[in-house]
């Protein structure tokens, strides 16, 4: 593992967050509740989610807020999902102007039980946040639709500015980590991306059980698929029925990491503990 590290029952100084609170912060609270809209940072219970909310961002989450997957990092629910909301889309971009945004990112939920994986309300979305607030930029954090290329597709032709799949962890621990994902396919998904010439982006959690050699071996991979954008962050336990946290890995490490990444040819690196996959993503465009 990662050194150095603290004692991973405990969590070190760097990891403690503030509270969300504030005037924007209640604000964007308020018109997602109005809208009955769904965002990954609270689903996925974010340590930045009182910063970017605060600063008038969050991460959209669309198709529900129930995933057909169990990937054991992840806080946000499991089971069947409701029916799609064919009026999401239009939601969205509303809520999106209302907020005043000028760079949005939109994930989603995976969803195995439709026949086209979401990809078409994935599609729609994106053209019509478009259409209602021309001149934005649009991130889009995609599941990997069963490595389908003609599902993918569909969201690349959509336009978004920055298509994210991410690897979540080193090829090794994938299995364990990922409910169905597949290290290989996920590196598919982001070489169409790539191929596309929409600039492709991807993340990962440390403090799994991951070694410094893994990580460096994972960055080559995401090179050799042409993967120009890399987020790295400190994986932690959302309850105690998910996967424990292996260890903390200190800020050093991730400064370290960093720099590897700029070495490697990655246009741009976040790499530190409170990063997630769509903190300060307006300066990725």
């Amino acid at each position: 593992m990662t050194n150095p590290s603290a004692k991973p029952d405990r969590k070190p100084e760097w990891l403690k967050i503030k509270l969300p609170k504030g005037a924007n912060y209640l604000n964007v609270k308020s018109i997602l509740e109005e809208k009955g809209l769904h965002t990954i940072c609270s689903s996925g219970k974010c340590p930045n989610m009182g910063e970017c909310w605060n600063a008038g961002t969050a991460t959209f989450m669309i198709l529900g807020d129930i995933c057909t997957r169990s990937c054991k990092f992840c806080a946000t629910k499991t089971g069947k999902p409701l029916p799609a909301d064919t009026n999401e889309p239009a939601k969205i971009a509303e809520s999106v102007r209302l907020l005043n945004l000028k760079h949005v990112v939109i994930t989603s939920v995976d969803r195995d039980d439709l026949e086209d994986n979401g990809s078409g309300i994935w599609a729609l979305t994106i053209k019509e946040i478009k259409k209602t607030n021309p001149g934005i930029t649009i991130e889009t954090l995609i599941p990997d639709f069963g490595g389908k290329p003609e599902l993918i597709q569909k969201v690349i032709d959509a336009a978004p500015d920055i298509i994210s799949h991410n690897l979540e962890t080193v090829r090794r621990l994938t299995p364990q980590v990922r409910s169905a994902a597949k290290y290989d396919r996920s590196l598919l998904v982001l070489n169409q991306v790539a191929d596309s010439g929409i600039a492709a982006k991807s993340g990962i959690m440390v403090g799994l059980g991951e070694t410094e050699t893994e990580v460096l071996e994972l960055m080559d991979d995401l090179r050799r698929v042409n993967c120009s954008i890399f987020t790295i962050g400190q994986y932690l336990q959302p309850t105690k029925a998910h996967m424990a946290v292996a260890e903390f890995v200190h800020p050093d490490v991730f400064e370290k990491y960093r720099l590897a990444g700029q070495g490697k040819g990655f246009r741009h690196v976040e790499s530190k503990p409170l990063v997630r996959s769509s903190y300060h993503a307006e300066k990725h465009v």
